[in-house]
């Protein structure tokens, strides 16, 4: 009896999988923290037999190394990964055999030169299921510009090679076939992917721009490099920690979990660790250590620690609630932020209890924000994505996307100025980066876009030339 498993992490947007046939077990993309495929396979008396992996992911790290050195099994990529650690380098077409069912590699270069997805058959021989990994999305097919410099090649060429990777491959399987993708909407990895994680491939073919019948190989180049904003700056760094290899999660954890009294986070500190304070938005507005960076836990907290933070060796401090702090860590690890050197003891009740002094965020409410407009200009900065700036905007506001605030931090009003972005959460980070390096003018608005809607402050959806990438 064939089980197949999809173990979805919304934080990242990505699908891992489990397979399993006649006590044997595969295992998909796994995440950083591998005891939950382990466990899930001795529940069922199951033994992991093969680790799967699509491509060297960018957006997260993957569990590959960890869940092999754990359970024996070993990683097997497809053709031409040239990892730093013993592995299946599998040819292309070539079976696996798992219990009663196999597996075929479909070598699918494009997204990036070592993409592959995996055919999965049922017992009759009939193609059951695709594992897509980044090739295609549902809705999307994957971004062709993260392995150009690797593979010396344009974004252009690597498209060329995915269409015909999609139409010689993929394209021609049945159309019940159920695929399985890496990833769905909220991903960096694609531009429009489906809030559906899983479908078939006849869905695709009626839905997916990417798998138009009559594309020609320019159509589709042009369409999916069309408006690809500049990936994250942590991605390269996690593609090196899938091909090298990394420190188990375990030891990241047992570091990360030490407690850390006032007099070491200021020692600490004085080296160049960072606090990341992970709580509540309104919990750091009434109160965080300077300096802090507010990135908070209820929230896409992984990805956006990539984007704001960029550098996965920055040692990080946390500012969290004890009985989350395994969370934490974990969220941090699967994103390749290892240098967690330990948490704030006691909180920041333990840092005003030793006479130190915390920082505060002014904030407004919408109505609040209406009548001081109404009274004269207001400075409006506006931190959402692109798109959804351009669907609606405040008028006259400044459009500084959070995923490149960093980049633009002189171009930021010197004056008192309001910051939104959705909902509160975005606006917030933003503002602790501004705080941090030195602009302490920003005023956080409430409750977002979401709020502001509700006022009579003057709106528009004309796209400011000036617009802020």
């Amino acid at each position: 009896m064939m089980k197949v498993e999809q173990l979805y992490t919304n934080c990242l947007a990505q699908g891992a999988y489990y397979i399993e046939s006649d006590g044997e077990a595969a295992v998909i993309d796994p995440l950083r923290e591998v005891q939950q495929y382990i466990d899930l396979a001795e529940s069922r008396g199951a033994k992991i037999k093969y680790i799967f992996e699509t491509h060297f992911h960018a957006d997260f790290v993957s569990g590959h190394v960890t869940l092999s050195q754990k359970t024996g099994a070993p990683i097997i990529y497809g053709p031409t990964a040239n990892p730093s650690f013993d592995c299946i380098i599998a040819k292309d077409e070539q079976v696996f055999q798992l219990g009663a069912n196999t597996i075929k590699v479909l070598h699918t270069p494009g997204h990036t030169m070592e993409s592959t997805c995996y055919l999965l058959f049922n017992e009759q021989n009939k193609p059951e299921a695709i594992f897509t990994g980044d090739t295609l999305f549902l809705g999307d097919v994957g971004r062709p510009d993260l392995a150009q410099k690797a593979a010396d090649m344009t974004q252009e060429d690597l498209a060329g090679l995915l269409y015909d990777s999609l139409r010689n491959k993929i394209m021609g399987l049945p159309d019940d076939l159920t695929i399985y993708p890496g990833h769905g909407a909220g991903s960096a990895c694609g531009k429009n992917m489906s809030k559906e994680t899983v479908g078939t491939l006849g869905e695709q073919k009626e839905s997916n721009y990417a798998l138009r019948a009559n594309m020609t190989k320019e159509e589709f180049i042009a369409e999916v490099t069309d408006g690809l904003l500049p990936p994250p700056a942590y991605f390269p760094l996690n593609v090196g920690m899938n091909k090298q290899g990394y420190d188990s999660i375990d030891q990241v954890l047992e570091t990360g979990k030490t407690p850390l009294t006032v007099a070491a986070i200021k020692e600490h500190m004085s080296k160049g660790s960072v606090v990341l304070d992970v709580r509540h938005q309104s919990e750091f507005s009434k109160g965080h250590i300077p300096g802090s960076i507010f990135i908070g836990l209820d929230g896409q907290f992984a990805p956006w620690v990539g984007s704001v933070i960029k550098d996965v060796n920055l040692p990080l401090i946390l500012m969290v609630d004890e009985s989350r702090l395994e969370e934490a860590i974990t969220r941090l690890a699967r994103v390749g932020f290892d240098k967690v050197q330990g948490f704030v003891k006691g909180g920041l009740d333990a840092w005003l209890e030793a006479g130190e002094a915390i920082a505060t965020l002014n904030n407004v409410s919408a109505e609040e924000l209406e009548k001081n407009c109404l009274q004269g200009t207001c400075s409006i900065v506006d931190v959402r994505k692109d798109g959804e700036y351009e669907s609606e905007h405040l008028e006259n506001a400044q459009h500084v996307s959070l995923d490149y605030i960093s980049d633009h931090l002189t171009d930021l009003p010197k004056e008192k100025f309001y910051v939104h972005c959705a909902g509160g959460y975005r606006s917030v980070i933003a503002l602790s980066i501004m705080k941090r390096n030195g602009n302490h003018n920003g005023i956080d608005v409430l409750g977002g876009y979401g709020a502001l809607k509700k006022t009579n402050i003057p709106k528009t959806a004309y796209v400011c030339p000036s617009t802020l990438k």
